[in-house]
């Protein structure tokens, strides 16, 4: 129950995460603390973060909250070396908001930033995924950013990776993706997205 307490408010939570933090991102998959609850902290399908049901209007609070974040299956927590807090996540925990591409001589490679400031790049270590989305019958893209931790990728940014697509056979199957850093990452069939092009 002590544990439970001392993350009753805001501060209190960014406290412990400044503590357990330091120069760069800290290492919470080393981390194993017991589990102190759940607290009423959810990230929304834009990547706004809310608190107590109210949005987080500090960009340098969600950045520290972004850094102690942690996933394990389908459940994502705020970790510190002596605790873990459930939060909710709607859908993933970031957004891939801008897009550099860079053409060098050993090919291109594709550098996402995340709505927490990230730079990610694109290619081994660090995919691009696409789901299918049942509502509107097209795809949900994804970049990996770090220990099972993704970034939807926005619409505007999708419409990007498409126009930089390509058509490869793939196990005896044209397919349509796109490539970075020597890796090529399928959407789907080349004949399904002929509308999208």
């Amino acid at each position: 129950m002590a544990r439970q307490e001392q993350f009753t408010g805001l501060d209190a939570i960014a406290g412990a995460a400044r503590r357990a933090g330091g120069k760069g991102l800290p290492p919470v998959h080393l981390w194993n603390p017991p589990y102190c609850g759940d607290i009423d902290m959810r990230i929304a399908a834009d990547g706004t973060w809310f608190y107590q049901k109210t949005p987080i209007g500090r960009a340098a609070l969600v950045k520290l909250f972004a850094s102690v974040l942690k996933r394990e299956g389908d459940k994502h927590f705020l970790v510190t070396p002596v605790e873990k807090c459930g939060i909710a996540v709607d859908d993933a925990p970031f957004l891939a908001v801008e897009l550099e591409v860079e053409d060098a001589g050993a090919g291109r490679q594709l550098h996402f930033r995340t709505n927490v400031d990230d730079w990610v790049a694109c290619g081994p270590g660090h995919a691009l995924r696409f789901e299918p989305e049942t509502a509107t019958g097209g795809l949900k893209p994804y970049l990996h950013v770090r220990r099972d931790l993704w970034a939807k990728v926005t619409r505007a940014l999708f419409y990007d990776l498409v126009e930089l697509g390509e058509e490869r056979e793939i196990a005896g199957a044209r397919m349509f993706g796109v490539a970075s850093a020597g890796e090529f990452f399928a959407m789907a069939p080349a004949d399904s997205l002929k509308d999208l092009r």
